[in-house]
């Protein structure tokens, strides 16, 4: 029986399990951890400052090279219900690298908090580093990024007046088949929720620009999110691009932004610029 656009609760399921598609994704993640715990030796003086009350409500500061440069805020993927940001903290080298301060942001996972309360704590980071990082950043010129969940969250933080610009990679922007796949088991998402937490499902009537970024070796699925959801943007008169990178998955694509000449660190310093 067809459960979203012809394809069963199987074919569903599997259209949005990253970790199965991808057969060495385990290697890959406990390569991430490593070099993450390297980064946090390297840079241990501004780790885990608390931004809220709840236990994951922390960021690590990852400071450039130069004072006044502009701040990449960051948020992990993992469905908004696994991971977690110190296994991301190597993303940091690649901007850092080009003068750009790194924020690295947790936040509470599903189930035991809502997807709407995710998306408030996000914010609730974002004003935090706003308010608390003027002598260290140019917080005039203020920046988000995510990947996967990350992605999403980018796309709904451009609402924050903090922001300047986000880079969206390999985000999810229509909830629905989220909804009604194994996903939804502890992300709890009503019929109600999906449209006013999708993206996709109203583009706002101004935002500042948005980069869209996705592997050309990912998922049919993830890749189509992007693509509508750039088509969306366009079509609304919004500011941005997107970019499909050249045999990059769902977990390669991170080393564009790691690497300091990688194509996703390239996007972000054109949109610092």
């Amino acid at each position: 029986m067809s459960v979203y656009r012809g394809m069963d609760q199987a074919a569903l399921d599997a259209a949005y399990n990253n970790t199965a598609a991808v057969a060495d994704s385990s290697r890959i993640v406990a390569d991430w951890e490593r070099r993450s715990a390297a980064a946090a030796a390297a840079y241990p003086q501004h780790l885990d400052l608390r931004y809220g009350q709840r236990e994951r409500n922390r960021l690590d500061y990852f400071p450039a090279p130069r004072a006044g440069a502009p701040v990449f805020v960051f948020f992990h993927g993992g469905y908004w219900q696994m991971r977690a940001k110190e296994t991301f903290r190597f993303l940091a080298s690649g901007p850092l690298a080009r003068g750009i301060n790194v924020a690295n942001v947790g936040y509470t996972l599903a189930p035991e908090a809502t997807l709407r309360e995710i998306v408030t704590e996000v914010e609730s980071a974002i004003t935090w580093i706003a308010a608390n990082m003027q002598r260290v950043a140019d917080t005039r010129r203020l920046y988000v990024g995510g990947w996967s969940a990350g992605g999403h969250l980018t796309a709904l933080s451009l609402a924050h007046p903090a922001v300047r610009g986000g880079l969206a990679v390999s985000g999810l922007f229509d909830l629905e088949p989220i909804r009604l796949s194994y996903l939804n088991e502890k992300l709890r998402l009503a019929q109600a929720d999906v449209a006013p937490l999708s993206p996709l499902a109203k583009p706002p009537a101004s935002s500042p620009p948005l980069t869209i970024a996705y592997g050309t070796a990912e998922l049919p699925e993830l890749q189509r999110q992007s693509r509508e959801y750039a088509a969306a943007r366009a079509g609304a008169g919004l500011p941005g691009r997107i970019a499909a990178l050249p045999a990059h998955n769902h977990f390669s694509i991170l080393e564009e932004l790691a690497n300091p000449e990688g194509a996703l660190t390239a996007l972000l310093l054109e949109l610092a610029q």
